[in-house]
């Protein structure tokens, strides 16, 4: 039985036919009916004797499991009694990477409520998306955020209420926490009740709400992790990705709470300043994207990276010269893996010694993936399709009539062309809308891009199709350069570097050098934008 006063999420699911079909065959995903996520990360975690293991590590302070779950119950109890939040209600969270942020997102999860957590940067446009979408009440909201959510407040008719963070007002969330109790009797939710609702970054159009359930949070902690890089409490986590980003969110709060370890969540990392708190805090674990790993390669030698035993790539395509300069400057191989807003976490990865430079990998044990034709059928070995997989998370859309572009004959179709090989391999391709078709061959952009990022001169690049009169559709790179400019003999240079690395016809006919390349929020090339060509020359 739900224990959602508020029906808002359960109503606005999609109709049950159009959900993916769900898998939980291992023993660790029989969750039981009755389950609070926020409760098993961390009132479990302290109940098996790890209350005084640092839980997080921030810039000003450490806490405990045990000081951890005081305050998510501090903050509960403030949603409760000060706020009026019942469980069902959603909950805005706007703040950085930080111990606050964190505490929240357990507190709602905690009291019942359903958290929302936006990245720093939405203005208030993309607040407002966001907060009518979800039909938000209450937002908690860091005070360094309040010009755009104060502006997003006209358009925002349901948000009532909002309780400020990094404030030291007497009516601000710091101090109410100090009136309440250190403990609190968690709401019994089910485990299929929704405790999170994510945004997508917004790379294919108008952001989508993906809705997921108490389980759904559990599992993607119980497949991934233990068989990539199974983590121990003696573990430090860190990354770049913010906790409002799936992605950040599983490696920087959940994974690390799961296993009894740490994580240290600082504000604003660059590539410089993430190396030097992998050394300072002796890191083991570093979750970032493959731009993030070709930005610190050059810089890892000024570092003591001895601590570190794994790092995980995911949200692009992490090209082969990348992960060789990763790997030559600091010995690690880097875990790539491929997930997505709508199914949490990633679902196909490779490690140690099953790494296939080139290869995403195979699916988590848990998933399931195979290659589908246009019509849902499925494609042999070694065919360029859509990607499809099936496992315990899934997609759920908040409302959206695009459920039924994603889901299709029970499949997860995540919008990538990939290949299968002999070995059940999976080989990224493109996105299903990127592949470039020009001369009749089909050319996929990323392994160009991977070619041109052998070139010394290449910081960054992207490939996308771009429209002749005469082929129908070019090859087309923006390039990103690592100092000067370029010119005509360099466009050409480029190109014979590419036909030298892989097949001729594949070289991009055009070559235009950029400032940077258009990014979300979350830093996911748009690559709609290059083939609109919205972009800084």
């Amino acid at each position: 039985m739900s224990a959602h006063v508020d029906t808002f999420a359960r109503d606005h699911l999609p109709p049950r036919e159009e959900w993916p079909e769900f898998l939980f065959t291992l023993p660790e995903l029989q969750y039981p009916a009755t389950l609070n996520a926020a409760a098993e990360l961390l009132d479990a975690m302290v109940a098996r004797g790890f209350g005084e293991r640092p839980a997080i590590v921030a810039a000003e302070r450490t806490l405990t499991y045990a000081q951890l779950l005081d305050e998510a119950n501090r903050i509960a109890h403030v949603l409760r009694d000060d706020l009026g939040v019942i469980p069902g209600n959603r909950v805005l969270l706007r703040g950085f990477n930080n111990d606050v942020t964190a505490a929240c997102w357990l507190g709602v999860v905690k009291a019942g409520a359903i958290a929302v957590t936006t990245i720093p940067m939405l203005r208030a446009k993309e607040l407002t998306a966001v907060i009518t979408a979800a039909e938000i009440g209450v937002a908690l909201c860091d005070r360094r955020l309040a010009e755009d959510l104060r502006a997003a407040l006209p358009s925002c008719p349901s948000l009532h209420t909002i309780l400020w963070t990094h404030d030291a007002a007497g009516d601000a969330l710091a101090a109410r926490m100090v009136r309440r109790p250190a403990t609190f009797a968690n709401v019994a939710t089910a485990s299929d009740d929704v405790c999170m609702i994510a945004f997508t970054s917004g790379t294919t159009g108008k952001p989508k709400g993906t809705m997921h359930f108490h389980r759904d949070v559990l599992a993607v902690c119980d497949t991934f992790p233990p068989s990539s890089f199974a983590p121990e409490p003696r573990d430090v986590f860190i990354g770049t990705p913010p906790l409002a980003f799936t992605y950040g969110l599983g490696g920087a709060l959940l994974f690390p709470l799961r296993a009894g370890a740490s994580t240290v969540l600082l504000e604003r990392l660059t590539p410089e300043t993430l190396l030097a708190a992998i050394d300072a805090y002796g890191a083991t674990i570093c979750f970032s994207a493959p731009t993030s790993y070709r930005a610190m390669a050059p810089l890892a030698g000024a570092h003591r990276l001895t601590s570190l035993r794994a790092c995980v790539s995911a949200g692009e395509t992490l090209p082969v010269a990348t992960r060789t300069l990763w790997e030559g400057a600091t010995g690690v191989r880097i875990i790539d893996g491929i997930g997505s807003t709508e199914l949490l976490h990633i679902f196909i990865a490779s490690s140690g010694d099953a790494i296939r430079p080139g290869a995403t990998g195979t699916p988590v044990p848990g998933y399931v993936a195979c290659i589908l034709d246009d019509d849902g059928a499925p494609l042999p070995p070694n065919t360029v399709g859509r990607l499809a997989v099936k496992g315990p998370t899934g997609c759920r859309y908040l409302a959206d009539p695009r459920q039924r572009d994603y889901v299709q004959h029970g499949w997860n179709l995540t919008g990538d062309a990939y290949l299968m090989d002999d070995d059940g391999y999976f080989w990224y391709q493109a996105r299903t809308d990127d592949m470039i078709i020009a001369s009749g061959y089909n050319i996929a952009g990323p392994e160009v891009e991977g070619a041109l990022l052998e070139h010394d001169r290449v910081a960054e690049c992207a490939v996308v199709g771009a429209p002749d009169p005469q082929r129908g559709t070019i090859v087309k790179a923006f390039v990103v350069l690592r100092d000067g400019d370029g010119d005509a003999a360099l466009v050409t240079e480029l190109q014979e570097f590419v036909k030298a690395r892989i097949a001729p016809y594949k070289y991009p006919r055009a070559i235009e050098f950029v400032r940077e390349l258009p990014r979300t929020q979350t830093g996911k090339l748009q690559r709609y934008r290059l083939r609109s060509n919205e972009v800084n020359v």
